[in-house]
C-alpha cells in the first residue's frame, strides 16, 4: 500500500504519467492500479476476507485482551475485533510476546467512535520486523470486507490509530477493495550514479 502510493503520487508529481491515466504496477499480488482522483489517490487491491477461528490465546495475551468479540484469520495476519474504540487506542502488546506467534501480523479493530469514521484498527507485525505499522493498506484489504459485512455496506472511512496514523476510504467491490488515500512530498531528492 505505501509503496504502490507514493509511486503514484510521484509519477504524477514529476509528470512522468498524465493524472488522467490509470497507472498499473505489475506486483506479486497481480495487476494493482492507482488512480487520481479529486477524493484522492485510489488503489485496487484484492480482498483479503478473514474467516473465523478459533482463539489464539498467547496472541490474545500478548495484546492484553481478555475476550475478543471474534477472532479470524486470512493468508496474512490474524483479525482481532474488540468492544470499542478505546480498546484499540490504549493497547499496549507485548512485542516480545506477539513475535512469537506464527503470523505475518495481527490487525485489531473495532467500531468507531466518531461520525468521521466507520471503524478504527492498528496492526501489529513484530515476527517481521514491524512493532506498529503507521497505515496498513493490506488490511485494509480485509478490514473493508470484514466491516462490509457487519455494517451492511460497501463504503467505509477507517482510521488507523497508530501514533503516525491515517484515514483510508474503503470500497468492497466483490474480490476488490478500492483504498483511497493521499500523499504529499516531504523531501525531493536526485539520485547520482
Amino acid at each position: 500500500g505505501h509503496a504502490t502510493l507514493a509511486s503514484a503520487h510521484a509519477l504524477w508529481e514529476l509528470q512522468l504519467a498524465a493524472r488522467s491515466e490509470p497507472l498499473r504496477f505489475h506486483t506479486r499480488s497481480g495487476v494493482l492500479t492507482a488512480r487520481h482522483t479529486p477524493a484522492g489517490i485510489v488503489l485496487d487491491f484484492p480482498a483479503e476476507p478473514a474467516t473465523t477461528v478459533p482463539w489464539v490465546m498467547p496472541l490474545l495475551e500478548a495484546l492484553g485482551i481478555p475476550v475478543p468479540v471474534a477472532f479470524a484469520r486470512n493468508r496474512f495476519d490474524y483479525l482481532v475485533e474488540v468492544a470499542d474504540a478505546a480498546q484499540v487506542r490504549d493497547l499496549q502488546p507485548d512485542m516480545v510476546r506477539l513475535a512469537e506467534v506464527p503470523t505475518r501480523g495481527v490487525v485489531v479493530t473495532a467500531r468507531a467512535d466518531s461520525g468521521d469514521h466507520d471503524f478504527i484498527s492498528r496492526w501489529f507485525g513484530p515476527r517481521v520486523g514491524v512493532d506498529e505499522d503507521p497505515v496498513t493498506g493490506s488490511a485494509h484489504c480485509c478490514l473493508g470486507r470484514w466491516w462490509a459485512e457487519r455494517l451492511g455496506r460497501t463504503e467505509m472511512r477507517g482510521v488507523q490509530a497508530s501514533p503516525r496514523g491515517g484515514t483510508v476510504g474503503v470500497r468492497v467491490l466483490g474480490d476488490r477493495v478500492e483504498l483511497t488515500g493521499s500523499a504529499v512530498t516531504v523531501l525531493p531528492g536526485e539520485l547520482t550514479a
